[in-house]
């Protein structure tokens, strides 16, 4: 075939570059994260030593979760990543040493560095409440939840081809592991995740309680007030919700939505609802829905040991090609298909309207951007286990829970102007930052990573490595 374009005329390829840097959006990242702290406070929490060419801990597990938001699948990965970026980093952690590090993380250590974590999370939402446009507060429908704090929690299933310490067969049907996290809605962070067999329970009581505990340890106290967790049809058990409305205080306010598993007492309870009860569901925009409605069914469901104050909002859809093989003979009958979430909000102090069945139908229905926060941490180095061992699996975990909060933290405090980066998912802010090339000189004792003059995105690049350096360091 003969080649009509000629771009390729005379050209050559040869792997003969000085002082180049393929990846030099990994400065922004580390540089976010030694000045939000993190890298001094695990530096404190982690062994460390004197002795010549000894890597402190700390730092090492800085450098490996750069390494994972960067794309980094496994140890061997992270290392040839590291130490590509040596020029700029210095001498890298070879993956022996990372999964020694890895290795250490026993119980101790874990409580140990996610008190770390809670006093760097800290001094962050201080820098974000002092940004322009002040914290990211969630809208939803219209209503700013402005104070509220928005925890969800979720399970998923990381698969697993060889047989490791934990794996098992899932009720998916497949062979791996059934980790359980919460994320803050307002920033996309990873609070807090509880590695689990592959057959551990969609619905088991103490693991929720486990890792809601943990998410809580995580809030700043200054921004513990109200609280607001969402879970799905797992949530809702008599003992989650029992131990949700224990937490409230005379200093904090615990909300909750779940999903619910509707039984026949419900569908009786539906049955009697008059069609003057449904009301059009809201877009998330707060515009109507059409074809879908809502209404209130507390008053007229039967069932009884669940909280007092519980309300019950139904939701009925017309039903899919696809649904309708799963449909109950109720909703055959009814030519709809329903859905329940359980709340405890009669009102949210603040927020007009929030006691309408409406506006908390699409509250709960907001929950599934959850399933975005479970796929960009596995985009982040969670698809996939990389070792036999538990407790260094575990440690990976760990490692892509804080890889999760760093991109965030450079999002929020560095992008959160820039059309196009400031909500951005982990494969676009690869093409258009972290993946960027660059070259390295020297000149008057100074070092200048150059990139180029051409890239689109090169603006972005600079201003959020000047917002970054100015910021103040932890006290």
């Amino acid at each position: 075939m003969t080649e009509t374009t000629g771009w390729g005329r005379g050209l050559s390829v040869a792997a003969t570059g000085k002082g180049l840097t393929g990846h030099a959006g990994a400065v922004l990242l580390r540089r976010c994260a030694d000045r939000a702290g993190l890298t001094t406070a695990l530096e404190r929490v982690l062994p460390h030593s004197r002795a010549a060419n000894f890597l402190g801990r700390g730092a090492v597990l800085v450098q490996l979760v750069v390494a994972l938001v960067l794309g980094a699948a496994n140890l061997s990965e992270a290392e040839a990543l590291l130490a590509h970026q040596a020029n700029v980093f210095g001498p890298p952690a070879s993956d022996s040493t990372l999964r020694r590090m890895l290795d250490t993380m026993d119980d101790t250590v874990l409580m140990k560095i996610a008190r770390a974590r809670r006093q760097v999370r800290r001094h962050v939402w201080s820098l974000l409440h002092l940004r322009p446009g002040g914290f990211p507060w969630l809208t939803v429908a219209g209503k700013r939840l402005t104070g509220w704090i928005v925890i969800d929690l979720d399970a998923t299933i990381i698969t697993s081809a060889s047989k490791k310490q934990g794996a098992r067969a899932t009720f998916k049907k497949t062979y791996g592991f059934h980790p359980l996290g919460a994320w803050c809605a307002n920033t996309t962070e990873s609070l807090a995740m509880l590695l689990r067999e592959g057959n551990a329970g969609a619905n088991t009581v103490v693991d929720h309680i486990r890792v809601l505990t943990d998410a809580l340890a995580q809030i700043p106290h200054s921004s513990a007030a109200k609280i607001l967790v969402r879970v799905d049809g797992a949530g809702a058990t008599h003992d989650l919700l029992k131990h949700l409305e224990a937490l409230n205080t005379t200093r904090r306010t615990v909300r909750y939505t779940v999903g619910w598993k509707i039984g026949e007492s419900d569908e009786g309870a539906i049955a009697k609802l008059p069609e003057t009860a449904w009301e059009t569901s809201l877009h998330q925009d707060g515009s109507l829905q059409d074809g879908y409605a809502v209404a209130e069914l507390t008053a007229l469901n039967t069932r009884e040991g669940w909280p007092e104050g519980m309300r019950l909002i139904v939701r009925r859809v017309k039903p899919s090609r696809r649904q309708m093989k799963n449909l109950t003979p109720f909703e055959i009958k009814t030519g709809w298909r329903y859905s329940v979430t359980a709340t405890n909000i009669r009102h949210m102090w603040g927020i007009s309207g929030s006691q309408h069945a409406q506006w908390l139908d699409v509250l709960h229905r907001a929950h599934a951007t959850v399933e975005d926060r479970v796929r960009c941490d596995k985009g982040r180095g969670l698809h996939n286990l990389p070792s036999q061992s538990w407790s260094v699996n575990r440690g990976w975990m760990l490692a892509a829970n804080l890889a999760g909060d760093l991109e965030a933290w450079t999002r929020l405090l560095g992008l959160h102007d820039v059309d196009g980066l400031a909500d951005a998912e982990p494969d676009t802010l690869r093409y258009k930052l972290w993946h960027l090339p660059a070259r390295l000189v020297r000149h008057a004792r100074r070092r200048v990573l150059k990139i180029p003059d051409t890239w689109p995105w090169r603006t972005a690049f600079t201003t959020c490595w000047q917002r970054l350096t100015a910021l103040p360091a932890p006290t």
